[in-house]
Order: structure tokens, then sequence, then C-alpha cells
């Protein structure tokens, strides 16, 4: 029986860019098919609707489950014809979802979402090997450098859904940055659940500095940026790279947790507090001028009030530059799960992450008037009514402040474009600024 064809494809993407990333190499494939794609959260209609989901923590695992429900009911009300489901939410939980949700018609996992291009009868399963569709603004786009994660951390269910750290060749991923480029790619944000592990499991060492060093010579790259570091064997290098070299980004997004001796040891950290601090003092003395991002996390088990006093004298000291913050949520399977009563009441969770963010909201004022009166290289993400808006190289897409610049009637900008601005005055996650 021959299969229906599917000519319109419509993708959503939940949960990380490295979904995003997912999501642009399929985009890729069925163009490549002849099919018609798009990428629109909210379009629910067409011959096939395909859900890249997340399985992260217990709300974005919500949110997946209603897209598929919504999606189910327009494939009912006739508007979709049929539904597949990609991901991680799908990987970890096949077997529940296929009985739980017999209406969507094609299940895939984190990584065989490739045999969608042969089980929709497309004549041809995609010919480029990092082929993709980039989704968010042309001039920037996320690189996605290795898969899985060998730490295993109590609390984190992702190894469980993406299985051990596997990096890519360097060439292959440099093939790719180039390809990107020749498209008029400037800006690469470069993810990876451990960039810390980079190269180990293929090479024996890290080579997350080589990676970056030969990336910035290639032609085209104006910013890279470095996301999701572990702390504990973080590669040195790196810092020599990124201090030496002016289109790497000096920004660092490297997620903590916490700075409790108690809490990172049940959190299986593999780190101390006082290696946190050295390591945090090493990164701003060899990289003068970084810009620090870090993820937090409140009411873990063994978070008494003096494991919490610890986390907010912490903050005050370090001031980070950016910083993100969640409230710990069980996730079944996981060490913590297993081993740890989860002890601390959600109403506290809760009073302790909006204290440790109203602690973050002053220091980035605080951080953020200290721009005022400096001059900043812009890259312009988007044009409103009454502004440029755009984000220096210490700023991360959707995540970090934006820069908004008054437009000047005699001055027109593209987006994409790099301009030199000067910070006129600061909100604690905005800045304003002129062109220079």
């Amino acid at each position: 029986m021959t299969k229906p064809k599917s000519d319109s494809v419509n993708i959503i993407t939940m949960g990380c860019s490295k979904n995003l990333v997912d999501s642009e190499q399929l985009m890729n494939m069925l163009a490549d098919c002849g099919c018609t794609v798009t990428h629109e959260n909210d379009n629910f209609k067409g011959d096939l609707l395909v859900i890249n989901t997340c399985g992260f923590i217990g709300d974005a695992k919500e949110e997946s489950i209603e897209m598929i429900l919504n999606a189910v009911q327009q494939k009912k009300e006739g508007n979709i014809k049929r539904i597949a489901v990609m991901g991680c939410l799908s990987q970890r939980y096949a077997q529940e979802l296929r009985k739980e949700i017999p209406e969507v018609d094609l299940w895939y996992g984190k990584y065989d979402w490739k045999k969608l291009i042969t089980d929709i009868n497309a004549s041809n399963p995609g010919r480029r090997p990092y082929g993709r569709i980039i989704t968010t603004p042309r001039h920037h786009a996320y690189i996605k450098i290795s898969e899985g994660c060998n730490r295993f951390c109590s609390f984190c269910a992702i190894p469980l859904i993406t299985g051990r750290h596997h990096s890519r060749e360097i060439e292959d991923i440099l093939n790719e940055v180039k390809e990107l480029c020749a498209k008029g790619v400037k800006e690469f944000n470069i993810i990876a659940q451990d960039l810390s592990s980079y190269g180990r499991d293929i090479y024996g060492k890290s080579k997350l500095a080589e990676l970056i060093d030969r990336m910035a010579d290639i032609d085209g790259v104006s910013w890279i940026r470095l996301h999701y570091a572990y702390p504990a064997d973080f590669p040195l290098d790196v810092l020599d790279v990124m201090a030496k070299r002016e289109n790497v980004c000096k920004y660092l997004d490297i997620a903590l947790q916490h700075i409790s001796d108690t809490v990172l040891t049940n959190m299986r950290r593999h780190i101390s507090s006082e290696q946190t601090l050295k390591l945090l003092s090493e990164i701003r003395k060899r990289v003068p001028g970084i810009h620090l991002r870090t993820t937090l996390m409140t009411g873990f088990p063994g978070e008494g009030d003096k494991e919490f006093s610890e986390l907010l004298d912490f903050v005050n000291q370090i001031k980070f530059d950016r910083m993100g913050a969640f409230a710990y949520c069980e996730e079944e399977d996981t060490y913590a799960a297993k081993n740890f009563e989860d002890s601390v009441p959600a109403d506290i969770k809760q009073q302790r992450l909006d204290r440790l963010m109203a602690l973050q909201e002053s220091i980035s004022e605080e951080l953020n008037a200290a721009k005022v009166g400096t001059e900043q290289l812009v890259i312009i993400d988007r044009v409103d009514r009454d502004y440029y808006i755009g984000r220096t190289q210490y700023d991360s897409p959707e995540v970090d402040p934006e820069v908004l610049i008054k437009k000047d009637k005699d001055i027109s900008l593209k987006i994409g474009d790099m301009v030199k601005v000067l910070i006129t005055d600061s909100a604690p996650f905005e800045l304003y600024g002129t062109l220079k």
C-alpha cells in the first residue's frame, strides 16, 4: 500500500536550541524532498504537523503534552491530516505516549527522526550532510557540537534521554560553519549539553580550545559565543583562545546550580565550593571583562536556610552578569528521586527563587548602569516602530538583555548590521543608546 505523501509540513519546536537545530535539519531534508516546509508554533494546518518535544523538567513536559493534544484536536477538526512527534519527550516515554495518544500517526525519539523522511513516502532522504533551513534571524545560528552527557547529576534526566556524551568531529563542525557563512550567518552560538567534555570521547582529550580557535579563522565569522560549559574538568585553555581572538565573544554560559558543599554533594556535581570560587576567579583573571551567565537551583534536597543563605551570599559576591534560576522539580528515575526525599515545600522553593531573582535584578541594574557612557558594538536583530533592537557580544539571543537604539531619520539600518552604539541609559535588563 502506498503511503500518503506529505506536500505541506509544519514543524513546531519545543524546548531548547539543541532541539531547534534538529528541526532545522529536518526542514532542510523535507525541502530537498520537494515538501513545502514551515516552522510556526501557531500553524495547525497542512498535510503533516511535526512536534519536536522537550522532556527536561515537569513544566516543559506539560507544555509538550498540551501541544500534542492541541494538534490532535486540530486533526479531528480536519485542519491537519497527520501528526508526527519527535524529540526528548517521546524518546523517554515512547510506550506510554503511543498508548495514551493513539491519534498521533508517527512517533520518533531523539535520534531516529530522520526515518520520518521515508515514512512519509518522500522520494529523497536529503543529500546535504549539514544542510539546515535557519529559523532564527539569518545573521545568527546555533551550532551543536555534541550530544548527550556523562555527568549524571542526581537531579537531571537528560542522560536518561540523550545517552552518553558523543562529540562531532572537528572537520564536520567547521564545514557546517563554512556552509552557514556562505549563507550570510555571521554570529555562531556554540551549544552542547556539556561543552567541557567536547572531544574527550573521540580524541582522548578536550578539543574545545582547538575547535574554537580554528572556527575563529573562518572568513565571515564575526562572533562565536559559548554555551553550557560544565564547571568540573573545565578546559582552561579555551580561555586563552577567548582572550586573544577578537571574534570569540567574552561570554561564557556555565551552569553552577549551587555553591553549598552539602547541596553540591547531593547534586553529584563533582566540584566543591572552594573549587568553584577558584575557577571563577581564574576565568575572570584570564579573560578581563568576560561576562558570565549561570543557572542556579533552589529547593534541592539538603538546602536548608543556611545553604540558601550561602547561595545568596555567593550571588552577591560574584555578581553574575546574567543569571537564570529555577526551583527543583523531582524527575522520575533520577538518582535524586531514588535516594532523596523532596523535602523542601513548594512554597519555600518559590520564595527562595523569588528572593534570588530579586537579588539578581538589582545586580543587573547595577552592572548595566556601569555601561552608560561606553561604546558597544551591537548586532541588529529586529526593527521596531521607534527603535532598532540588537545585542552586544555579551548578550545571547532570546535570554539576555537587548540594546534599544532610537531611530534616526538620516540613518537606515538592516537586520544583521553591526554598528557602534553609545550607551546613554539603562534598565535592569535593557540598554539604550544612540548610533555613533
